[in-house]
Order: C-alpha cells, then structure tokens, then sequence
C-alpha cells in the first residue's frame, strides 16, 4: 500500500487515460462543463496538464527555498481538441513520473499546502490526486462511470487524506476519496464544503530533520519495510517498528491525527533516518502531549535526539491550532540515564517518577 511515486503516476496515468480517450471522439463536446465544474472538460484537461507540469518544475527548479511557484505556464495550442489535451495529459504525466523518479532524496518544492513545502512522493500524491479526480469530473459530463483501481485509491488516502477515517465495513475506497474532496457522500459523515490535501510536515532540527511519517508508510515500516526512507545501519529498530505498528493501527481505527504520530529523523548530511520520534497521540485533556523516541545504535551519542526532541517540543507548545497544550511529557526507564541525559539538554525537568519509569515534563510556561 505504499504510495511509490513514479509507480503510481504511470498506473493512474494508464487507467485515466484509457478512460478519457474513450470519449475524446466527435460524439462528445467537451466544452461543456466537467461535472460540478465551471471549467470545460478542455479546461479540465488542461489544467490536469498544467499541474503535472507545475509539479515537475516546482521539484526541478529546488523552490524551497524560493518559497513560491516557477514563473511558468503551460497552455494548449489553438485549436487543440479532446484527442489532442487527452495526448498532452499523458505526455506531462510522464514528464512528472521521470522527475519524481530522479529527484534525489531531500529535496522539496514550495507548495502552499499545508506547511509550504512538499517532497517527491508529495508532488506524485498531488498529481495523481487531480489526475483521477478530474478524470472523474469530465467523464461525469458525458454520464460516463469512471473508478480507479481500489488498491490505487487506498494508498492515495493514506498518503494525502491521513486525517480522513479509512473505508470500513465495506466500504469502497474511491467513493471515501470522493467524500473527502467534497464529490460525493458519505454514510455516517456530512458533506464536505472544503477540503485538503496533506503534506507530511517537516521539522528542521540542526543535523537531522523531522519527517512526519504518513500512515501509508508507517504501515510498511510495521510489516518489515523501509516506509520509502533510505535508514542508516541496520535500521529501523524494533522500537521503531512498534512505533510504526501502533501509528497504522491508530489510522486503521480512525483515531490517527496529522501531525500528532511519528516522525522519521533523517541525517541531513547524507538523507538517511536514524531513528523515530513522535507523540502517543493529540495532547489529552490535561492539556498534556506525551512524546517517544529511538535511534539506531550507532546514531546515539551525537546529539541528534537532543535537537530532533527540541525542536518537536517548540513545535507542540507553539501549535497554532492546540493552544491549550500545556506541556510535553516523556517517559522512560528508570535506569536509562542517556535517555534522561537527552530529556534534560532538550529542557525537560523530571518529577515524580511513576513506578519503574521516570517522568519528564516540559511545561508550555517554562
């Protein structure tokens, strides 16, 4: 189920292009509207074309750091019609797929959503999203019925929806993406008037960063795999692993919150994670987020779990969006006095100790 980039643009690609093309004949005008759209289903298609491009050029052009778009567009030819936008969709697809799939590890574009930047698999995530949505809506304008691959909806929920409870009891997983970006209904659920997608958010913390770990990938970590991260020695540890394994659980029961799981801690000098780091779940109604952590063997001593546990706990108590945290707490055995040592440089304080494990805390004020 894990959202491998330049895999799922070439799968989508095939199906929404066989799809599309079985339409783009004279028996269909697409400069009617695409489904609930105010654009034609040209436009539409267009605009498919212009993301895929975006996308491409948003990785290729390093813009991070620029904070903003390429200062490029791309438009149809005069005249162009469905065949034609139907072969330049395919075209840019590809041209995302191969730049997805070159993009070295670490580097980001700007993307205004949520947190202003987004990796490769992002950008991947982002095009097959308006990919198969799209496709839907101009197929919609022709009473045509459109349904991507089951499996291929799944890993797009669980890499860009995480905060969207999963299907369940049955449930088809296209009829839950089309709930969550505000196309269809849902039973149990109101319809949705706005939405967004979700980037993994990033933390940077000195010589290692945070990545937030998205429930596609915490999922493979659980069962044996690397979650798409390039891990130092013999990495990901057990702890990791069960940390992995909680957070897919936590998304399988609906309860997993953007921002509030695991994070992955890269290296930045050489992009290879480390370790784990990340809360038990949002704060509870003390006001309290509790936070655990692990790296590999050989990472230890360097101080990247003294920064990665700072720099997650400034985040927390500045949380725009939980203003009632008030404190971080960590827990840990007794008689792990390097762990404490990292509790301490990162500015915790221990108090009582409850049973056999010391307590730490961090309060919002301190």
């Amino acid at each position: 189920m894990l959202f491998n980039g330049g895999e799922r643009i070439d799968e989508a690609t095939a199906h929404a292009v066989a799809a599309l093309r079985a339409v783009a004949t004279a028996e269909y005008d697409w400069t009617v509207p695409a489904g609930d759209l105010e654009w034609s289903c040209l436009d539409t298609a267009e605009h498919i074309a212009g993301d895929f491009t975006a996308y491409a050029t948003q990785l290729t052009g390093r813009t991070a750091a620029i904070g903003g778009y390429v200062p490029v567009d791309m438009r149809l030819e005069d005249d162009t019609d469905a065949d034609g936008v139907v072969r330049v969709v395919e075209a840019t697809a590809g041209l995302l797929a191969a730049v997805v799939r070159t993009t070295p590890r670490g580097v980001r574009g700007w993307h205004p959503y949520p947190y202003g930047t987004a990796d490769a698999t992002g950008f991947a995530a982002m095009g097959v999203a308006e990919l198969l949505l799209h496709t839907y809506d101009v197929l919609r304008a022709f009473d045509v019925a459109y349904e991507p691959p089951a499996e291929l909806c799944e890993a797009l929920l669980s890499r860009l929806f995480p905060n969207v409870p999963p299907a369940h009891d049955g449930e088809d997983h296209w009829r839950v993406l089309l709930w969550a970006t505000g196309r269809g209904t849902r039973d149990g659920h109101a319809r949705l008037d706005r939405w967004r997608w979700h980037n993994p958010l990033l933390l940077p913390a000195g010589p290692v960063d945070l990545v937030e770990v998205s429930p596609d990938a915490a999922a493979d970590i659980a069962a044996g795999g690397t979650g798409g991260f390039d891990w130092a020695d013999d990495g990901p540890g057990a702890g990791t692993r069960g940390a992995a394994g909680r957070a897919a659980k936590a998304y399988a029961a609906g309860t997993h919150r953007p921002e509030w799981g695991m994070f992955a801690v890269v290296r930045t000098e050489d992009q290879r994670a480390v370790g784990a780091m990340g809360f038990h779940g949002v704060p509870g109604e003390d006001g309290w987020a509790e936070v655990g952590y692990s790296l590999v063997p050989a990472a230890r001593g360097n101080g990247y779990a003294t920064q990665a546990l700072g720099a997650l706990t400034d985040w927390a108590l500045a949380h725009p969006d939980h203003g009632d945290v008030q404190g971080v707490r960590g827990l840990s055995d007794v008689g792990n006095t390097a762990s404490h040592s990292v509790l301490t440089r990162a500015g915790f304080t221990r108090v009582a100790d409850r049973d056999d494990e010391a307590v730490f805390e961090r309060p919002r004020d301190a």
